[in-house]
């Protein structure tokens, strides 16, 4: 979620008023807002999604809520140390959160481990350990529409009685000391990004939000006069109309058994009402292709921990098989692959497909992710059923993406075209009619050279390096992963280190080099990727050849506060990933809104962006999903390209000998190594392409005219990735829900009956 101060004060309309108040008090706002911790409760594009998600939500009015786990430790703190990444704990909470509120009038069970009885009246789930989960309440403002909707976070907590009512042998204090167990579950966010680890308290964690939410959805549904009652039981066939529960990856998959459960076992609905039941509540949204990344739960792990669940899963899964079996009689392989359960080894529950069949719609999040989602990754179920299969591209929000971080660049934007925008961003298109207009095209380059000045000082004050702010800021921010190819443009790097070495005379286009991302701790080899940066850094600094044509900057520390300083300050925006493997990415629109250029692949919201601005507005390099497709059946052989192209070869060579690191010149082995025999991303068979496509970059950065006319172009062309738009088409096709841009009045005013906004249907 990032800071909420700011947000809070311009989707309030406020931001003018407290500045000034605050000044006047004789503070400084900015300074202010730099205490504030960020909320830092997910890993990387997931979570932030979600954040814009929310805030788009309440800014088209829709009665939404955000449900996930108020870690008490969120994503680590990242230290480097003499070149490597260090974790520590981020301890975010430690001087309070004053923007939540606890509610423990809303606490709730939830239950672990036990046995299942099976008797004439159904099955009962016996002698669980009970963990109470306590809601934590958060306001989500809408933008300048008094609309206030709620994240509620849950926090574990033992029961009074924890350890002390059973078998107990009198050791009390013990028994005070083991509750820290029960209260682990909320303690720390596995910081994995596009990584499954089958972790016990992970299955812990994904059930223990599942479970809560639920009970606190159906509480809130039969409080209401839909959940209507004959005699004693509640009447659910009106609760699809009424509920909208969209599953954020498989990591929330646990929902579909467990809203079965209540169901059938509590409820007492017979099988297949509560099977249509949950089919039209649930829809899925996948965020990944990598198969590393899939959830793949041990039956034995799901069997002990929660064994109803298990009968459950088994039951889908045999009615769904037979359903498969009566339209493939005797296709026994399509049978296993299509199965919830995956044979071998151990066995495995297969978490995406329990949402591709406990669920009534399921999307990608770009165009080309989609059709790889379709024809590609689950193409059996869509062959059985196509119309569960959509596209809704990702979005961000431009309230704190573009108002919030780049303020300069917005007030120029309303200026020209009126401050719609901000709720409507296709409106950016009015712009073009400004491509060609000299004082406006001075104007975005004055706004430009502003912030890298301003982001220049603070990494002068931060790292203690001299920034030459007209160098072009060449920025690659995400998270560490191989298949982001950070590696690529190290690569890049050490050949235009090359180039100034060889001839320290002719005409370099100087560059500020930043790349900034935290590795999971326990992903060795984008740790090395990481020292490797800071190696190749540490030599091209400190080259007096090189003076400041080139410097290379590490940026510790990535998150939401320090992402809202770099991207306004961005001229190169890097979406380097192997085509077919980054579903879409939300840095490549943050860096669209703000004024940057792309360079980029073919690949996940690139392609759209491309699609909108014309390709000849992006800088657009590399293998297209087909060429990749191509090259995995003929065999990627990295020796060709390293035995044909000598700058390729000089880098890597640097690397292998010690160049970068002269006191251990077999530090980069691995990742040496790696390129040669196991990369999976082939960065060898993009980076001639990549390089002379960076020649280009440089080539235009010369016109500093072009440059910001192609800047302008892209901004116009950016309306169409605002979260507001994504959130429409999920509102339209997926929920069934009408937005609203209807403003309700505020509190200190009247109520016009005519203005009269009774959520008419589904809560999302």
């Amino acid at each position: 979620m990032g800071r909420t101060l700011q947000n809070t004060m311009i989707n309030l309309g406020l931001q003018n008023a407290c500045d000034e108040a605050v000044y006047q008090l004789g503070l400084d706002m900015e300074e202010l807002e730099e205490i504030e911790e960020d909320a830092g409760l997910g890993n990387g594009g997931l979570g932030r999604l979600a954040a814009c998600f929310l805030d788009s939500m309440a800014t088209l009015g829709l009665a939404a809520y955000g449900y996930g786990i108020r870690y008490e430790y969120g994503i680590f703190n990242q230290k480097i140390r003499d070149g490597w990444q260090v974790e520590e704990a981020d301890d975010w909470l430690r001087h309070g959160n004053p923007w939540e509120k606890a509610r423990p009038e809303y606490m709730l069970p939830v239950h672990f481990y036990g046995r299942v009885e099976h008797s004439a009246s159904g099955a009962k789930w016996i002698d669980t350990q009970v963990v109470l989960a306590l809601p934590y309440d958060t306001p989500v403002p809408g933008y300048m529409n008094n609309t206030v909707n709620t994240m509620r976070l849950w926090s574990a907590r033992a029961p009074n009685d924890f350890n002390l009512r059973d078998f107990n042998v009198g050791d009390y204090i013990q028994a005070v000391l083991d509750r820290n167990l029960a209260e682990n579950i909320s303690r720390v966010l596995y910081p994995n990004d596009n990584f499954f680890e089958g972790k016990e308290l992970r299955l812990k964690q994904e059930y223990f939000v599942v479970a809560a939410t639920l009970q606190d959805i159906i509480r809130r549904f039969k409080a209401s006069k839909f959940g209507s009652t004959d005699s004693v039981r509640t009447v659910f066939d009106s609760f699809p109309d009424q509920v909208a529960i969209q599953l954020n990856d498989t990591h929330p998959a646990m929902a579909i058994p467990e809203l079965m459960r209540i169901f059938v076992d509590i409820e007492k609905l017979p099988w297949d009402k509560a099977w249509d039941i949950t089919k039209r509540t649930f829809a899925y949204t996948n965020h990944t292709v990598l198969p590393e990344a899939l959830e793949r739960w041990p039956v034995d792990l799901v069997e002990k921990l929660l064994p109803r669940h298990l009968q459950i899963i088994y039951e889908i899964n045999q009615r769904h098989l037979d359903h498969i079996a009566s339209l493939f009689p005797n296709d026994v392989d399509r049978l296993r692959r299509m199965s919830l359960i995956e044979e071998g080894d151990t066995k495995r529950i297969n978490m995406a497909h329990l949402c591709i069949v406990g669920s009534h719609a399921v999307n990608g999040v770009a165009k080309i992710h989609s059709e790889i989602v379709k024809t590609q990754v689950f193409e059996d179920f869509a062959e059985l059923e196509p119309e569960k299969f959509q596209n809704k591209t990702n979005g961000i929000t431009p309230r704190r993406w573009l108002l919030l971080c780049n303020p300069g660049l917005a007030e120029l934007i309303a200026e020209k075209i009126g401050e719609d925008y901000v709720r409507d961003l296709s409106q950016l298109t009015k712009l073009h009619k400004f491509v060609d207009d000299d004082l406006f095209i001075r104007e975005v380059a004055k706004v430009k050279q502003e912030n890298k000045v301003k982001f220049a000082l603070y990494l002068e004050k931060e790292y203690k390096v001299k920034i030459n702010p007209s160098s072009m800021f060449d920025v690659h921010v995400k998270r560490i992963h191989e298949y982001k190819r950070q590696l690529m443009n190290c690569l890049h790097i050490i050949t235009m280190y090359n180039r100034i070495r060889r001839d320290p005379a002719k005409l370099f286009v100087p560059r500020t080099v930043i790349i900034g991302g935290k590795a999971a701790p326990g992903y060795h080899m984008a740790k090395m990727i990481i020292k490797l940066i800071n190696a190749v850094a540490q030599v091209v600094n400190n080259d007096p050849v090189v003076g400041s044509k080139l410097k290379v900057i590490f940026l510790e520390n990535y998150r939401v506060s320090l992402a809202e300083k770099v991207i306004p300050a961005t001229d190169l925006s890097e979406q380097i990933s192997t085509a077919g493997t980054e579903a879409s990415g939300t840095g490549n629109m943050k860096f669209m809104l703000n004024g940057a250029l792309t360079i980029g692949t073919m690949d996940g919201a690139n392609v759209e962006m491309a699609e909108e601005a014309g390709e000849e507005n992006l800088f657009i390099f590399g293998m297209r999903v087909e060429d990749v497709t191509d090259l995995d059946r003929k065999g990627y052989n990295a020796q060709l390209y390293y035995n044909r192209l000598p700058e390729l070869k000089q880098a890597v060579d640097q690397i292998k000998s010690g160049f970068f690191s002269p006191n251990d010149p077999n530090l980069f082995n691995d990742v040496v190594n790696m390129l040669f025999h196991h990369d999976r991303f082939k960065v060898f068979a993009d980076y001639e392409a990549y390089v002379k496509c960076q020649e280009k970059v440089s080539e235009l950065y010369l016109n500093s005219k072009a440059w910001t006319k192609m800047v302008i172009r892209n901004i116009a062309a950016a309306g169409k990735f605002s979260s507001d738009r994504t959130i429409k088409e999920y509102a339209r096709d997926i929920w069934h829900v009408e937005p609203s841009d209807l403003k309700i009045p505020a509190p200190n005013e009247p109520r016009d009956a005519g203005q009269d906004k009774t959520p008419n249907g589904t809560a999302a």
